[in-house]
């Protein structure tokens, strides 16, 4: 799950740590400013990522092209008794990097991590018209699971949100 991704020389896969806070912080925000494809507009302070990105709850994985964070892609496990089974994804990409595979290799990085560790329900939600998302959740066995109707307003603009799931089988099971 951690290395080099065949198809693209220099671009790599691996566990985030403490020091990678920054660019994931840098990475979230161009995404949030595209007003597209993640349900903030603005990037949370970097002192909220960096706690996010320590907690115990969540698995994150980060693409790295050279030193530079191009993309992450985590679940945050539910901390509730009776629901600790399930994460939420959420994930991002630069726009230079979509398109190439790297949204694959993380998430399938994360999903494997996230089954190794016991999960068995991964939830996310996304944007009907963000197609190449909906696509590759899809692959990796997310199913639909209802619709929150114009649950965003923004720029005057009505949009609804797909709620999916993925439950895991057990180890041993094959990931696309």
């Amino acid at each position: 799950m951690i290395g080099q991704i065949d198809s693209l020389p220099g671009v790599s896969i691996r566990s985030s740590t403490p020091d990678d806070a920054e660019g994931i912080w840098n990475c979230l925000a161009a995404v949030a400013r595209e007003r597209r494809y993640l349900s903030m507009v603005e990037p949370p302070p970097l002192e909220e990522v960096r706690h996010f990105s320590s907690s115990e709850l969540v698995i994150q994985f980060v693409a790295l092209a050279g030193a530079l964070v191009v993309g992450w892609c985590d679940v945050a496990r539910k901390p509730r008794h009776g629901f600790r089974h399930s994460a939420a994804l959420g994930m991002g990409l630069l726009s230079a990097y979509r398109g190439r595979g790297i949204g694959s290799a993380l998430l399938r990085s994360v999903v494997h991590e996230a089954r190794s560790r016991g999960v068995s329900r991964i939830e996310l939600e996304v944007y009907p018209s963000n197609k190449p998302a909906v696509a590759l959740y899809q692959r990796f066995g997310f199913a639909y699971e209802g619709t929150k109707k114009a649950a965003r307003v923004l720029d005057g603009k009505a949009e609804d949100i797909t709620c999916m799931a993925l439950l895991l089988p057990p180890l041993g099971g094959t990931l696309p």
